[in-house]
């Protein structure tokens, strides 16, 4: 029987944590429609039309391709909703004091109802103008990244801001410690059946790589819950409409918009169904189209789940074997704060703090980077990637990330939360959320093997050094390959 390293003090507060996620869940106040539909996004227009240059360069800096004049048309546009807004209003209230003329009756009612039917007539086409009005606005206003941290570096990938190195020094690379190299020895993945049942970047983890899967999966959820993070295991299947509200938009790096995500097939009226390409899409939906006491926040779970990526292989060099692939198992770190960038600050930094206990407790070498400004996707105001030291790939490799989104997803999910002090004239604020990869699990396994392979003075493959973080969570026999240290 396995044994869990657990204590009762543990097991209790991991109690009480998923006592307060489910109550805050259970008991907030829910604006989903009919069949769990969200409203439209509900976007700070005002913070664009005041800030336009701010906004126009943001833009330029993340490399999100605006069409032309997109900044003026939305400013154009806004004019017009707010214009048309105020006729409507002027309009409506013509309308109930003509509607006043006609219950009291007399000679004038006969022209009040003709007046009447006048105005109902201007009502519903000025009606249908503000509809299309705000249709294109928000189609507009939503090409826009979120905001950048003013200490998040500008350009490409290698602009990067190292924050921390952590671990031992890396070790010389060396061209025997290929993963797929090793694999001939240790057997630990199969690639030719998985391209035989499915395709390119397909595969089967098989012995020492099946049971690495199980103990890092454990092993990361253990942390995490550990840490105030309430377990989840989650959909694969979302609608697409969620995965849109979140952010994904994936580009390569020609910034073209390729199709990067598995589409289901689906009946005519059915919503578009597709494959996660992380749990950080299901996990945002369970709080989606809610409103949250504040002293129930923040709001931390930790979901396993598989992550599907149609992209994998369009990247030359990443392709070979379990770097890049099209699914892999994944457990994310999710939570909701307040909406307040100090609190929201905090909170990454927490997260921070539980990713790198993981990845300190395997005793990886790794680098933490502060990613710039052409890497940050659509939703993030901040990220953080964390590095491993690949010696057999000759490089480092990310195996996580963690982004702080602000409200960008809040507001699209409608994700908000009651005033600490009510005030009459405040509405509700949104809530910001963040996002962290606990275990990519190819990534890591990579990484745990070539640098714990043990290789003789030929190069050849004489063992397998794996952490004592993964031993309780072993599932396999006592094996003289296998020293733990």
């Amino acid at each position: 029987m396995l044994k869990l390293p657990l204590k009762w003090e543990t097991l209790s507060t991991r109690s009480q944590a998923v006592k307060v996620v489910h109550r805050a869940i259970s008991h907030s106040k829910a604006t989903r429609g009919e069949g769990g539909a969200l409203p439209k996004p509900r976007l700070d227009y005002r913070a664009i039309i005041n800030n336009p240059q701010y906004k126009s360069h943001n833009a330029f800096n993340r490399q999100a391709k605006l069409p032309v004049n997109t900044i003026r048309n939305i400013s154009r546009l806004y004019e017009s909703s707010v214009s048309l807004s105020k006729q409507l209003n002027n309009l409506r209230t013509q309308r109930s004091i003509v509607g006043d003329r006609v219950k009291k009756g007399g000679e004038g009612r006969a022209a009040a109802v003709q007046e009447a039917k006048e105005i109902k007539a201007q009502i519903q086409t000025m009606e249908k103008q503000l509809s299309e009005v705000e249709s294109q606005l928000l189609e507009q206003a939503l090409l826009l990244p979120n905001d950048t941290h003013p200490l998040s570096p500008l350009g490409p990938e290698d602009a990067a801001v190292t924050l921390s190195m952590n671990g031992s020094p890396p070790i010389p690379p060396t061209p025997e410690r290929d993963h797929v190299s090793l694999n001939h020895a240790l057997q630990f993945m199969d690639l030719d059946s998985g391209s035989t049942a499915s395709g390119s970047s397909w595969y089967f983890l098989r012995g020492y790589g099946a049971m690495l899967e199980l103990a890092l999966t454990n092993y990361a959820m253990s942390v995490a819950t550990r840490r105030g993070f309430v377990p989840f295991t989650t959909p694969d299947v979302v609608k697409e409409e969620i995965a849109i509200r979140c952010g994904f938009r994936p580009r390569d790096e020609e910034g073209a918009i390729p199709s990067q995500t598995y589409y289901l097939h689906r009946s005519k009226d059915a919503p578009q169904l597709v494959l996660a390409g992380t749990a950080e899409i299901p996990l945002s939906a369970l709080f989606a189209g809610k409103t949250f006491e504040p002293s129930s926040l923040p709001l931390k779970v930790v979901g396993l789940g598989r992550a599907f990526r149609a992209e994998a292989g369009a990247r030359g060099a990443d392709t070979r074997g379990l770097y890049r692939v099209h699914q892999f198992s994944k457990v994310e770190l999710f939570a909701v704060c307040e909406g307040d960038v100090e609190e929201s600050t905090r909170m990454m930094e927490e997260m921070r703090d539980v990713q790198q206990e993981i990845f300190n407790g395997l005793g990886l070498t790794y680098r933490v980077l502060d990613m710039p400004t052409e890497e940050l996707g659509a939703s993030a105001y901040r990220k953080y990637d964390m590095e491993a030291w690949m010696p057999g790939r000759g490089s480092w490799g990310e195996i996580s990330s963690l982004s702080n989104c602000t409200d960008y997803q809040a507001r699209r999910l409608h994700i908000r939360h009651k005033l600490r002090h009510p005030s009459d004239n405040q509405s509700l604020p949104f809530a910001h959320t963040l996002n962290g990869t606990a275990a990519a699990i190819p990534r890591l396994i990579v990484a745990l093997i070539e640098n714990g392979a043990k290789l003789n003075s030929d190069g050849v493959i004489t063992g397998l050094t794996l952490p004592n973080a993964l031993k309780p969570f072993w599932l396999g026999p006592d094996d003289a390959t296998i020293s733990w240290v």
